[in-house]
């Protein structure tokens, strides 16, 4: 498809990534004379009505959060047959790119990151609507360092179950899997919560807590294992950060933190003590008398 003109008006140069419901192109906008990020639905599913449903139903999710943390949806449509979404295109790379690369991140460095993707899940939320796979490869980091929350394909309304996965029906990546979705239960804030948290353990860790040979056998250890405490595995965290990492994975939806803003007010906190402790060390000592 690379060279393809979608629409008239959008020229693919680039496949940036493909997973199983579609595929995700650079493309230039001839229009506007700028890159964009062009999503199409695999041709397969052209007819299939409840991936086309699903498909649509991301871009009006979208398109309905207008945050500095949420990717925007610009434009959407079909051409020969072929659904597409159009968003802004990030130039950068994704939090699990970035551990890949760099290993465990300073503390201070996870939490500011973790805070803009827990402000942007928030706004989502206050909206009605629950991401539902927040993980790395969904968080994309632009080359001015700011974070970008995308690929709301699976997420659900909060109020509006018609037409929706109900209950029953496990939706997800695996590692970063809430025990109440792997088990098919049901979904609310408090699942990106724990999502999140399993994000925030990778960020300070370099590792997943739970990893596996397939998507059962890591899901289910979400439902029946606790995970490693933070401390165990980064000792050097700061402990109000590894109290609030541990609280997010907790079994329990109940027993997390209350919401995503709570979080997000947590590690503000945690960000703050931080920043304070940077800039102590940094001062010069007082003078002698």
């Amino acid at each position: 498809m690379v060279g393809e003109v979608i629409s008239g008006r959008y020229e693919l140069e680039e496949l940036l990534g493909s997973g199983g419901m579609s595929s995700v192109f650079l493309a230039r906008d001839r229009l506007l004379d700028r890159h964009v990020a062009l999503k199409v639905l695999h041709a397969r599913y052209s007819d299939d009505d409840e991936h086309v449903a699903r498909f649509r139903r991301e871009a009006r999710t979208v398109a309905r959060l207008s945050h500095p943390h949420i990717v925007t949806v610009i434009d959407r449509g079909v051409d020969e047959g072929r659904q597409f979404i159009v968003f802004e295109y990030v130039q950068g790379e994704n939090l699990k790119e970035l551990v890949r690369r760099s290993g465990p991140l300073p503390a201070q460095r996870a939490v500011a990151l973790g805070l803009a993707v827990a402000e942007g899940l928030a706004f989502a939320h206050a909206q009605g609507l629950v991401h539902r796979d927040v993980k790395p490869q969904n968080i994309l980091l632009n080359e001015e360092g700011e974070v970008k929350v995308t690929d709301f394909g699976i997420a659900r309304s909060l109020d509006v179950d018609r037409g929706l996965t109900q209950a029953g029906t496990v939706l997800g990546t695996s590692e970063y899997i809430s025990p109440e979705q792997a088990s098919g239960g049901v979904v609310t804030p408090a699942t990106d919560v724990y999502s999140l948290g399993v994000v925030l353990w990778e960020l300070l860790t370099g590792v997943v807590p739970f990893s596996g040979d397939s998507f059962m056998a890591v899901a289910l250890r979400h439902v029946n294992e606790q995970p490693p405490r933070l401390l165990d595995v980064r000792p050097d965290a700061p402990p109000r950060l590894a109290a609030a990492v541990d609280r997010a994975l907790a079994k329990s939806p109940a027993d997390r933190l209350p919401s995503m803003q709570a979080f997000a007010q947590e590690l503000r906190l945690c960000l703050d003590d931080l920043d304070s402790e940077q800039t102590a060390v940094g001062m010069p000592l007082p003078p002698l008398a």
